[in-house]
C-alpha cells in the first residue's frame, strides 16, 4: 500500500473525530440544562395565616344556645347510629363499652352505675350541660386527655347541636332547650340545666 493511500485514510479518521467532537462540543452547549442556584425541586406552599390562640378560636365558634335553637332532632337521630357502637341510647339497657346515654343531658359526669370510669373522666366534674356535651362531642380526647374513649369527634357545630339535641329527647325529663341570644357569646349554656339535675342513670 502507497502512503499516499495510508496518509488519506488516516486524514479521513482524523476529520471523522475532528466532526465528532465539534459535533459533541456543540450539542453541549445547545442542550445542557441550566445550573440551579440550589439542587431539588421548588414546591409552591400557599402560606397560611398563623393560628389564633386557643381564646381567640374559641371566641370565634358559634354559641351552642344558638345552634341548639335551630337544630334538628330527627338529624341528630341519624348521626347518633355511629354512637350506638358502644352506647345504649334506651332506657333500662345498661352500659356497653361506653355508658348508656338514655338521660345523659343534665347528668352528673361519670355516674352511671356499673360502669368503670377512667380516672380522667372521673376528675372531670359537673354535670353533662349542652355546652360540656358540645366539647365532649368534638374532642373527647383534647377534652378530657386521658380518657379511654376513641372516638374522634364530631367536627360539624350543626352535627353536634342535632345530636345534642336528640340526646336530650332520651329522658322521662328533657332539659327545654336555650334560645338563641343574638351572637351573645357571654350567656352560658349551662343555665338552661336546671339546678337539681335528674337522678343518676
Amino acid at each position: 500500500m502507497h502512503s499516499f493511500e495510508i496518509n488519506k485514510i488516516l486524514g479521513a479518521l482524523l476529520g471523522t473525530c475532528l466532526a465528532l467532537l465539534i459535533i459533541h462540543i456543540a450539542s453541549g452547549a445547545l442542550l445542557a440544562p441550566p445550573v440551579v442556584a440550589k439542587p431539588g425541586y421548588e414546591i409552591a406552599v400557599k402560606e397560611e395565616e398563623p393560628a389564633k390562640a386557643g381564646g381567640e378560636k374559641a371566641a370565634a365558634a358559634e354559641p351552642i344556645e344558638n345552634l341548639l335553637a335551630g337544630a334538628s332532632v330527627e338529624h341528630g337521630a341519624q348521626v347518633a347510629k355511629q354512637c350506638q357502637v358502644c352506647h345504649n341510647l334506651q332506657e333500662g339497657q345498661g352500659p356497653k363499652i361506653g355508658p348508656d346515654l338514655y338521660g345523659v343531658v343534665g347528668r352528673q359526669v361519670a355516674t352511671v352505675a356499673n360502669f368503670h370510669y377512667t380516672d380522667a373522666l372521673k376528675a372531670k366534674g359537673g354535670t353533662w350541660t349542652f355546652d360540656a356535651l358540645n366539647k365532649w362531642l368534638d374532642d373527647p380526647r383534647a377534652d378530657v386527655p386521658g380518657t379511654a374513649m376513641t372516638f374522634a369527634g364530631i367536627k360539624s357545630e350543626k352535627q353536634r347541636a342535632d345530636v345534642i339535641a336528640y340526646l336530650d329527647t332520651l329522658s322521662k325529663s328533657p332539659v327545654p332547650l336555650p334560645k338563641a341570644q343574638g351572637g351573645n357569646t357571654g350567656a352560658k349554656p349551662e343555665a338552661a340545666v336546671p339546678a337539681n339535675p335528674p337522678a343518676k342513670q
